[in-house]
């Protein structure tokens, strides 16, 4: 497995905590990276954010003694950067509520266009 493979395998783990409460983390790498991302994303994305948080946060209460500062996760190289963790995260949060929203639109991109065109008017 590549570097990037790697690292794509930790943010799908994060999208899918982000997105559905019963994710608990693994091990204390992934405990530290969903606090870390939890951290990042919770401007944009405060419901995902709050997922992640319970799912280390549950890893935690079990193992105290895991808990790392976010300095120290970057340093171990279980994140590349700040920067970086936030992009692929969001990025794969905003291509699952797109996907979402198609979902659950009945025309799919045609049901949300027309919901966007009749925001528009007055």
């Amino acid at each position: 497995m590549t570097a990037r493979d790697a690292e794509s395998a930790l943010f799908a783990r994060c999208a899918a905590a982000a997105r559905e409460a019963a994710q608990p983390a693994q091990d204390q790498r992934e405990a530290n990276v969903f606090r870390l991302a939890a951290m990042v994303v919770r401007s944009r994305f405060p419901s995902e954010s709050m997922r992640l948080m319970q799912a280390s946060e549950r890893y935690f209460a079990s193992h105290p003694n895991a808990r790392l500062a976010s300095a120290d996760v970057v340093r171990k190289g279980w994140v590349p950067s700040l920067p970086r963790l936030r992009d692929m995260l969001s990025h794969r949060l905003y291509g699952y509520m797109a996907t979402n929203q198609f979902e659950t639109e009945p025309a799919g991109a045609v049901g949300l266009a027309r919901k966007v065109e009749s925001e528009r008017m007055p």
